[in-house]
């Protein structure tokens, strides 16, 4: 094969893994962050309850993703079968989040069901999407790749609210915000078919030994990892790290409709407008960080994006009014993308040859361990908050905001203790920054 040949092999594997991200992120802008997030608070739960089932229902999606993510991944590795995987749980995703047209006012238990069964699907397809990063990408690649990948998942998610946000605004009332949820899963789908078509695994399967079988395979291959994970002390920092500041960025964003909607009486059209603005800005943030990670380092760029998601959820703690929270929305943008891809990038550099879904999926159960802590504390918190202030002679709604800006408080504190962590880990993109 020429040099020339190579080439355009890998810019199109690049392409596909970015339009996953395109579909990916489609997904995330309408089901978690713009519209079905608001449409179950508010009209299938209602009240300061639905804030408290929402988080259950994210919270139970994260668990279930952090028992199987890890024994997958293994598997994935010692099968080198990470696209198989991929397609599975992304058609898993695909056809919940169509039956989510169901879900009408008062099908609470469907609502959750069919939610936690499309978001296994969702965080479980991203073990396998980001373990596919060392392969079409070379060690010193993978940062500009990874920036890139977060870039153009946010331009999808802001093509797929651009196209809703005139027939929601023109047809009104709740079948029109069903049928965006339809057209989510066939958006999602069409764009991630590149992946599966040119995408090509460059690991080889490995050959079974004698009596075992591949999950007996996984079970002792993961028990190796774990054990031999003092070896990669770094890895084991950033990892705790991880658990506790992705449980901040998580919380905002799983929430970010639900406190738009309490704290200012967002509407849906509102609602959308303001997540286009964050995904517009994600675009920014993502590529900044890729370029800050290549001059400065990659833990240092994580740092700043870190300190800058602080500032803004002090911000979001005390806003006053919808002007102010659009300004807060356009700096999370920036913010919290930096951080969620220069985590990836990092667990690429950590992983050693021919184990990146396995170390994608420890990094996977870390991130689902703290998301089924983090949004079910702040589903509880909220809705504690507000019955107390209830008790204490507040209105139902000043209660509930009250009980928001509580638990928007807890934010900034696992935001704080995972950078404190971090602080201690080597960065491993040293050697290519210096070279």
């Amino acid at each position: 094969m020429s040099m020339l040949s190579k080439l355009k092999s890998t810019n199109r594997e690049h392409l596909a893994w970015y339009l996953y991200d395109f579909g990916n992120s489609a997904y995330a802008a309408v089901i978690l962050l713009a519209v079905y997030s608001a449409y179950f608070k508010g009209t299938v739960v209602g009240g300061a309850e639905g804030s408290r089932y929402w988080g259950i229902a994210v919270g139970v999606a994260m668990l279930a993703v952090a028992l199987i993510s890890p024994i997958l991944g293994a598997i994935a590795d010692f099968s080198a079968s990470k696209k198989k995987f991929l397609f599975i749980f992304s058609a898993i995703t695909w056809v919940f989040t169509g039956l989510l047209f169901f879900v009408e006012k008062g099908d609470v238990l469907f609502g959750m069901l069919f939610f936690i069964i499309a978001e296994i699907g969702y965080r479980s397809g991203q073990v396998f999407y980001n373990s596919l990063l060392p392969e079409i990408a070379e060690p010193e690649d993978m940062g500009r790749v990874s920036g890139n990948g977060w870039a153009i998942g946010s331009l999808g998610g802001i093509l797929v609210l651009l196209i809703l946000l005139p027939i929601i605004v023109i047809v009104g009332g709740t079948l029109v915000v069903r049928l965006s949820l339809v057209f989510t899963s066939i958006y999602f789908a069409v764009a991630a078919l590149p992946a599966f078509l040119w995408i090509k695994e460059k690991a080889v399967p490995a050959n079974l030994p004698d009596g075992e079988n591949v999950f007996s395979v996984a079970f002792n291959r993961l028990i190796e990892t774990l054990k031999t994970l003092g070896d990669y002390k770094d890895f084991l920092r950033f990892i705790i790290a991880f658990l506790v500041y992705n449980d901040g960025i998580l919380m905002a964003l799983n929430f970010a409709a639900i406190i738009g909607a309490v704290l200012f009486g967002m509407t849906q059209t509102q609602l959308i407008i303001f997540m286009i603005i964050v995904q517009a800005t994600s675009v920014i943030g993502a590529y900044v960080a890729g370029i800050a990670g290549v001059k400065f380092g990659y833990k240092r760029s994580l740092i700043y994006s870190i300190l800058m998601m602080i500032g803004v959820v002090l911000g979001m703690l005390f806003a006053q009014n919808l002007t102010q929270f659009f300004i807060i929305g356009a700096l999370a943008g920036l913010a919290l993308t930096g951080v969620q891809s220069v985590s990836r990038t990092l667990v690429g550099y950590f992983a050693p040859e021919g184990r990146s879904a396995e170390f994608y999926g420890l990094f996977a159960v870390t991130g689902r361990t703290s998301s089924f802590i983090g949004p079910t504390v702040y589903g509880f918190l909220a809705y504690e908050a507000a019955i107390y202030f209830q008790k204490q002679g507040y209105l139902a709604l000043a209660a509930e905001q009250l009980g928001q800006r509580v638990a928007i408080g807890s934010i900034i504190i696992f935001l704080l203790a995972g950078l404190f962590i971090l602080l201690g880990v080597n960065d491993p993109t040293k050697e290519y920054i210096e070279s």
